[in-house]
């Protein structure tokens, strides 16, 4: 590793230790604005949609960093912070029982009504279609993500590890979302 990128490091964990909620807000923006750029690379945008860009920054820091957080905390909590293998099945288990479930729907609601600016009835019926498929395949990839996470990842480290999957859960949700809007030649104009 290059001094530069140890010095960059260990500034990063100085600040992750000094102003951890700040910290993992930014680190999710980030890394939700890069994933996006992917996203879009991938589906084929010709042109940056820099607004979608802001708008997905926005949603990791305003929403995804500061849950994670708690969220990470709480757990902690409620299990007096045990890392035995019992104990991290009965995280995981809660975790996507409750924050999984939660945590898909919101994004899918935000990109349909904000990023997308697709009228709430339009959305709605789209995620009907949509949200189970979502919500299978993250049920088959995110207990594998929180059992690790759970299981090795120190506190301080885990929504930044979150962050770092999330990264490319954030590209399938993307194509997926992508996939399900409809062109918005073909929807109905509101008067």
């Amino acid at each position: 590793m290059g001094s530069i990128a140890k010095k960059g490091l260990q500034k990063y964990l100085l600040q992750l230790q000094h102003h951890p909620l700040r910290t993992k807000a930014i680190t999710a923006a980030v890394l939700s604005g890069i994933s996006d750029t992917v996203s879009q690379k991938l589906s084929g945008i010709p042109k940056l949609q820099l607004r979608r860009i802001l708008l997905k920054m926005l949603f990791g820091f305003a929403y995804l960093g500061p849950f994670g957080h708690y969220m990470y905390m709480l757990l902690d909590k409620i299990f007096k912070g045990k890392r035995d293998s019992k104990t991290v099945a009965k995280k995981v288990v809660l975790e996507q029982l409750t924050s999984s479930p939660c945590n898909n729907l919101l994004f899918m609601i935000y990109y349909g009504v904000v990023v997308e600016g697709r009228p709430w009835m339009h959305v709605k019926t789209r995620i009907k279609q949509e949200y189970p498929k979502v919500q299978m395949t993250a049920w088959t990839f995110w207990p594998v993500v929180g059992w690790i996470n759970h299981q090795y990842v120190p506190l301080q480290f885990r929504v930044i590890f979150s962050s770092l999957v999330a990264f490319c859960w954030g590209i399938f949700l993307n194509l997926r979302a992508r996939a399900m809007t409809l062109p918005k030649t073909a929807l109905p104009k509101s008067n």
